[in-house]
């Protein structure tokens, strides 16, 4: 079955050559047939190469992407790979957009954008009651948290799913991309209508302990905590562990984040560095007088096959989009679990990227598994069949 009679096509290359790479990742799809097309590009590449190549494009495609902490794709986790997911125009309507200039960010203008975005989709296709938004974000920005509130405000109960883009793990610069252009200090919005269903999800393998702490000083604005149980924060946080604060590092904090607990429910709030100072950077806002929980992780691999499953409802594969938090990727690689995990996200048809952060609704989180798995219509006819759905999906990890 051709590509592009799938619900969803994807592509990738592991070519170095950056102009040669995004040649055969459009060469494998057919980009005039899709209403969306997104890119997440590898650590390395030449982006003048890519846009150069996407500017190619018809304007009817809407193409977005960026940059990344590792891609997901055909074999599971990859790097330096570029990766396309592509959704058909036969069965979605896409209107995108982008808000600039995250660092004097106006939420009234984001939202405005949210409004505009869903009129649009709204107006072509009231008969398809499905609606969801998918969010791109400069992982560096520092503004997840305000901007998915915004968003999540206009976009009423059109669910909201996001990652926030990559550099590997250099922390240097992140880039997002619309219509074929690389922005930094900017946020990219799809609003995706269609006929399939639907799930947002978002998961993660983390249970919270009763080791609690309190954080006593800490600057929302730059995501710094300078301060834990009133004593410099990490000096406090490796005490707490029972380790020497000069073993903190990206693997410590992928082994043991903290969680703020709220009822029943629980959101990572995960340690991206310990500063020179012993100040702890997070990747989202943290607040003074916030109670932190010491977390623990379950076996990583089985917990993802489990929830994973439960995604196949009624024995159909959904399609998964996915944003796969980088310190997830690096629990992986340092439990040697990188290629039995690769393996289940090659099996389940997973696509998408390691990132900075995801935003889920209201939320900018971290350390979990979050996405879009989407399904066949409900009104399946003879020309598309939940079986032709199914081969078409392992069709395409094959690419």
């Amino acid at each position: 079955m051709p590509l592009s009679s799938a619900l969803i096509v994807r592509s990738q290359s592991d070519n170095p050559d950056t102009a040669a790479a995004i040649t055969e990742v459009l060469a494998q799809i057919d980009p005039k047939s899709l209403a969306l097309l997104i890119l997440f590009i590898g650590e390395g590449h030449d982006l003048n190469a890519i846009e150069a190549a996407c500017l190619q494009i018809k304007p009817q495609t809407h193409v977005i992407g960026c940059t990344t902490a590792g891609e997901i794709g055909a074999g599971g986790y990859l790097s330096g790979h570029i990766v396309a997911f592509g959704l058909p125009r036969s069965l979605f309507r896409v209107a995108t957009g982008y808000i600039p200039d995250l660092s004097r960010f106006d939420p009234v203008r984001a939202r405005d954008l949210a409004f505009e975005l869903r009129a649009k989709v709204t107006f072509s296709t009231a008969d398809w009651a499905n609606e969801v938004a998918f969010l791109l974000s400069d992982g560096l920005s520092l503004m997840e948290d305000r901007l998915a509130w915004a968003l999540s405000e206009a976009l009423g109960q059109s669910p909201l799913i996001g990652g926030s883009a990559g550099d590997g793990l250099r922390f240097g610069k992140t880039h997002v991309m619309h219509q074929g252009r690389f922005m930094s200090d900017a946020a990219v919005l799809a609003v995706l209508r269609t006929p399939c269903r639907v799930t947002a999800f978002r998961f993660d393998h983390l249970e919270p302990t009763d080791q609690r702490m309190v954080v006593t000083d800490a600057n929302p604005e730059t995501r710094l905590v300078h301060g834990i149980n009133g004593m410099p924060a990490g000096p406090e946080y490796a005490r707490i562990l029972g380790k020497d604060p000069e073993q903190l590092s990206p693997f410590i904090f992928a082994a043991y984040p903290v969680v703020s607990k709220i009822g029943d429910d629980h959101h990572v709030l995960a340690i991206q560095r310990v500063e020179a100072d012993g100040t702890l950077r997070f990747f989202s806002a943290i607040e003074s007088g916030m109670v932190l929980r010491l977390a623990k992780g379950v076996d990583l691999e089985a917990h993802l096959e489990r929830e994973l499953t439960r995604l196949a409802q009624d024995g159909a594969m959904p399609a998964i989009l996915a944003c796969d938090c980088i310190l997830r990727r690096i629990e992986a690689e340092h439990s040697q679990k990188t290629q039995r995990i690769s393996a289940l996200l090659e099996r389940f048809g997973v696509t998408g990227f390691n990132t900075y952060g995801e935003q889920f609704n209201l939320l900018h989180v971290n350390q979990t598994f979050t996405g879009l798995a989407f399904y066949p219509p409900e009104d399946d006819t003879d020309e598309f069949s939940a079986s032709d759905y199914v081969h078409s999906v392992q069709e395409g990890a094959d690419v």
